[in-house]
C-alpha cells in the first residue's frame, strides 16, 4: 500500500505535469493583481476615509453675520462680514454665465465622473516643463467639494479626500444640480459667497442681468479673487476677463462677434464698492454698532448719514490736491463734513485706507493752531467785547512765554474784527489771559471739544491736540444757529425684513443752545471776515456767505482750515505721521484748497441758506456801528503763527467733564485796549524762525499713527 502511495503520480501511464498556456498565465496574474488591489483600496480607502467631513451639513452655511452699511439715499457703500444672497436659479441665468465658469474652469465637466485623467495628467505635464506648478487638474466638482467640506490645505490626505467626495458628489447628484450648488457656494472675494451675492456686489444687479462681459470677470475672479479683484486690482481683472473670453470662444459658448462686442463695452464696477475712502467712515461705525446692539447674530442693515456723491467729491479734492503739493512735504490729509445737526455726510481718514487704515478723521490727535482761536475769541464776546473794541498788538510777555507774530512784527492798535481776520498771536495770547483760559477751555468742552485742553499759555493760541471730527463739531455751532451737535454717522439699523433693532432717537427738547446773541452774531462777522480779507481769502467762494479759519502750527508739522456755510461745516487737517515738518504750508494753502474745492462741489448740491442768524437779539439791541464796515476794511493778510511752546502745565483736571460757563461780567464802561501792555517794549532776540522761550521744554516724540 506503501508502494502505491509513492506511485500514484504515475498511474495510468501519465507523462510530466503539462505548463500553463501564456492566456492562463494572464488570467492568473491578473487575478492575483486584482485581490492584491482590491486588499490595498480597501486599507487605502479605510486610512483616508476614516475621517472624511460629515457630508450630512452639505446644506449648512457656516458664516458671520453681515452688516451691510447704505448711504442716506440708500444706495451701498460696504459690506462687512459674510454676504450671501438667495441661490440663484440656475435655468434663469443666461447660457453664458454657467458655461463662462465651465470654459475657464473644467472644459470636460460634463465628461467625467468628478475626477478626470486627463486634465490631471495634462496639468501634472505642464507643471514638470515649467518646474513650478502653473495648472491645477481640480475639476469644478472637485472644487465643490473642497469649498463645501475641506480645509484648503495642500496634502496628499485632503487631494485624495477631495478625490473621494467629488465621485460621491457625482453619484448622489446631477450635473445641474453640481454646477449649481458651485455657482451658489464659491467665494467671489469682497465678502460675497454665490454668484447672486457677487453680481449685486460688484455690479449692483441680479444674476440674471449679467452681461457676457460681466460673467467673464466674475469667472476670471475664481483663480484668486484677491489678485483679480475689479477693485484693487482693475487692469489685472480685465486681463484675465479676456482670458476667460477667449477661452468661451474656443468652447464655442460664444461667437467672436459677441468677444468683441464684450471688449469694447466697458464693464463697470459698482462706484460704491470701489469707495475705498469710506471705509474709514465704515470703522469708525463698526465699533459704534457693537456698543449700540451688542455682537452681532444675524444679518443687519445699518442706514447711515453719509452722502455718496458727496464722499466721492471729498475723495477727488482730497487726492487732488495730495498729489499737487507732495513736493511740499504734504503726506496725509483727514476730512470731515458735518450738516448742521451733526449728520456726518463726507469723511476722509487718509490719504490711502489701503496703505494705513489709522482714521486721521477720528482717532488723530493733533496741535489746532489758530483754528483753536474762535473759542478764545467767542470768550472775550460773552466777556463783554465786541468786534470794535480797540486791542494793540504789541510785545508781551506772559509768564517766561513771549508769543510772536508770523509776520515777525506788530501792527499796534486795532479792532478785535481786524486781529481775528490777521490771525494775530499776541492779541489772542494777552486776551485769552485776561478773560482766563480756564473759561476758553469750558467755551471749548461746551462746543463739542471732548480731548485733553491744558491750561498753558500758549493753549491760546492752539497749543491742544484735537481730533478734525471734533473741530468740525465744535464749529457747527457757528454754521447752525448756536446749537450744539453730537457728531453721528447712524440713523438707524434693521434686520433685511425690516425689524428695527436700533433707532436714533432726537432729545425732546430740541438741541442745546450753546452760543446766544449777540455773540453768535459777532462771531459769523468776524469768521466772514477772515474769508474776505484775512488768512482765509483762499478759501472764498464767489456768491457764497461763508466763514472760517485757518491754523498752522509750530514748524509746519500741522495745517488746518474748518469753515463753513449755512448748516454745513467742513473741517480739513493736512500734515505727517511722524509730525514732522512740512515745507511752508499753512492752513490758507493746502487745507484751504481742498475745502474750497469740496465746497464747491458739494454747495450746489446741498442748497445751503446764508448763515443763521441764531437765537432773538436782546431786546433794544442794535447792530454795532460800523461793524459791516470794518469787516470791508480789514487789513493785509498776515498768515497764522506758530502757537509757541511754552512749558506745557499739568492739565485742570476739572476740564474733563463738561463745565458750565461762567462768563465775566460786561465791561460795557471799559473801552480801552483789551492786551495788557507790558510796562517797556522787550525786543526780539531771537531770529524770526526762533520760537523766544527762556526755557524750552524737551521735544515730545511723536506717538505713532499706525496701528
Amino acid at each position: 500500500m506503501a508502494g502505491s502511495g509513492f506511485n500514484f503520480g504515475r498511474s495510468g501511464g501519465a507523462g510530466p505535469k503539462s505548463a500553463r498556456t501564456p492566456w492562463q498565465r494572464v488570467m492568473y496574474w491578473s487575478a492575483v493583481l486584482a485581490v492584491w488591489g482590491a486588499i490595498f483600496l480597501v486599507v487605502f480607502f479605510a486610512v483616508f476615509a476614516r475621517d472624511l467631513p460629515d457630508t450630512s451639513t452639505l446644506y449648512n452655511v457656516d458664516r458671520q453675520p453681515s452688516i451691510t452699511y447704505l448711504d442716506r439715499n440708500g444706495a451701498l457703500i460696504a459690506v462687512r462680514g459674510t454676504q450671501q444672497a438667495p441661490p440663484a436659479d440656475l435655468d434663469a441665468l443666461p447660457d453664458y454665465v454657467p458655461a463662462a465658469f465651465i470654459a475657464i474652469e473644467d472644459r470636460r465637466f460634463y465628461h467625467h465622473p468628478g475626477f478626470d485623467p486627463i486634465g490631471m495628467t495634462r496639468a501634472m505635464a505642464a507643471n514638470m516643463r515649467a518646474g513650478r506648478v502653473v495648472q491645477g487638474g481640480s475639476t469644478l466638482t472637485q472644487q465643490l467639494a473642497k469649498n463645501l467640506f475641506l480645509s484648503p490645505d495642500q496634502n496628499m490626505k485632503r487631494k485624495v479626500q477631495e478625490l473621494m467626495l467629488a465621485v460621491w458628489l457625482e453619484m448622489k447628484f446631477s450635473k445641474q444640480e453640481i454646477l449649481a450648488l458651485y455657482l451658489n457656494r464659491v467665494y467671489f472675494g469682497a465678502g460675497a459667497y454665490g454668484i447672486e451675492a457677487a453680481s449685486q456686489r460688484y455690479f449692483d444687479k441680479g444674476a440674471k442681468d449679467l452681461t457676457v462681459g460681466e460673467a467673464a470677470l466674475l469667472a476670471g475672479l475664481l483663480k484668486a479673487p484677491s489678485r483679480y479683484s475689479p477693485v484693487s486690482e482693475s487692469e489685472r481683472a480685465a486681463t484675465r476677463a479676456t482670458v476667460v473670453l477667449n477661452e468661451m470662444v474656443d468652447a464655442g459658448v460664444i461667437t467672436p462677434e459677441q468677444r468683441a462686442a464684450a471688449v469694447t463695452e466697458p464693464v463697470r464696477v459698482s462706484r460704491t464698492l470701489a469707495t475705498q475712502h469710506a471705509q474709514y467712515f465704515i470703522d469708525w461705525l463698526d465699533k459704534q454698532i457693537r456698543e449700540l446692539v451688542g455682537e452681532p447674530t444675524e444679518d443687519m442693515i445699518v442706514e447711515t448719514t453719509l452722502d455718496l456723491t458727496l464722499q466721492t467729491q471729498a475723495e477727488r479734492s482730497v487726492r487732488r490736491i495730495l498729489d499737487r503739493d507732495r513736493s511740499k512735504g504734504v503726506q496725509q490729509a483727514a476730512l470731515v463734513a458735518l450738516d448742521g445737526e451733526g449728520r456726518v455726510r463726507a469723511m476722509i481718514g487718509g490719504a490711502s485706507y489701503a496703505d494705513s487704515q489709522f482714521n486721521r478723521a477720528t482717532d488723530a490727535r493733533r496741535q489746532a493752531g489758530s483754528a483753536w482761536k474762535p473759542f478764545v475769541y467767542l470768550t472775550a464776546l460773552e466777556s463783554g467785547y465786541t468786534p470794535e473794541t480797540r486791542v494793540n498788538d504789541a510785545p508781551i510777555r506772559i509768564g517766561n512765554w513771549s508769543p510772536r507774530n508770523y509776520s515777525g512784527s506788530f501792527a499796534g492798535e486795532m479792532t478785535m474784527a481786524n486781529a481775528v481776520a490777521q490771525s494775530t498771536n499776541t492779541i489772542a495770547a494777552g486776551m485769552a489771559d485776561q478773560i482766563g483760559r480756564d473759561n476758553v477751555a469750558r467755551t471749548a468742552r461746551r462746543l463739542g471739544v471732548s480731548s485733553r485742553i491744558g491750561l498753558e499759555p500758549a493753549m491760546a493760541l492752539g497749543a491742544v491736540e484735537v481730533s478734525p471730527l471734533e473741530m468740525a463739531q465744535a464749529y457747527d455751532a457757528f454754521a447752525n444757529g448756536g446749537k450744539r451737535v453730537q457728531a453721528y454717522g447712524i440713523s438707524r439699523i434693521r434686520t433685511p425684513q425690516g425689524r428695527v433693532i436700533y433707532q436714533r432717537a432726537s432729545r425732546a427738547d430740541g438741541p442745546i443752545q450753546a452760543i446766544s446773541n449777540p455773540y453768535l452774531y459777532y462771531m459769523n462777522q468776524m469768521l466772514r471776515g477772515v474769508m474776505i480779507s484775512g488768512t482765509g481769502r483762499s478759501a472764498a467762494i464767489a456768491g457764497r456767505d461763508t466763514a472760517g479759519k485757518t491754523g498752522t502750527t509750530s514748524d509746519y508739522k500741522d495745517a488746518w482750515f474748518v469753515g463753513y456755510t449755512g448748516g454745513f461745516v467742513t473741517a480739513v487737517w493736512v500734515g505727517k505721521d511722524d509730525n514732522t515738518a512740512m515745507r511752508g504750508v499753512t492752513g490758507g494753502s493746502s487745507p484751504a484748497a481742498i475745502w474750497r474745492s469740496f465746497m464747491e462741489a458739494a454747495l450746489p448740491r446741498l442748497n445751503a441758506p446764508a448763515i443763521p442768524n441764531g437765537p432773538a437779539m436782546p431786546e433794544g439791541w442794535q447792530p454795532p456801528n460800523p461793524v459791516e464796515s470794518l469787516i470791508g476794511r480789514i487789513g493785509d493778510l498776515f498768515g497764522d503763527s506758530p502757537p509757541g511752546g511754552a512749558e506745557v502745565d499739568p492739565l485742570d483736571e476739572s476740564l474733563l467733564e463738561p463745565l458750565p460757563r461762567q462768563p465775566a461780567p460786561p465791561r460795557r464802561n471799559e473801552p480801552g485796549p483789551a492786551v495788557v501792555r507790558p510796562t517797556a517794549p522787550q525786543p526780539q532776540r531771537d531770529p524770526p524762525d526762533q520760537r523766544p522761550e527762556p526755557t524750552p521744554p524737551p521735544e515730545k516724540k511723536a506717538e505713532p499713527l499706525f496701528f
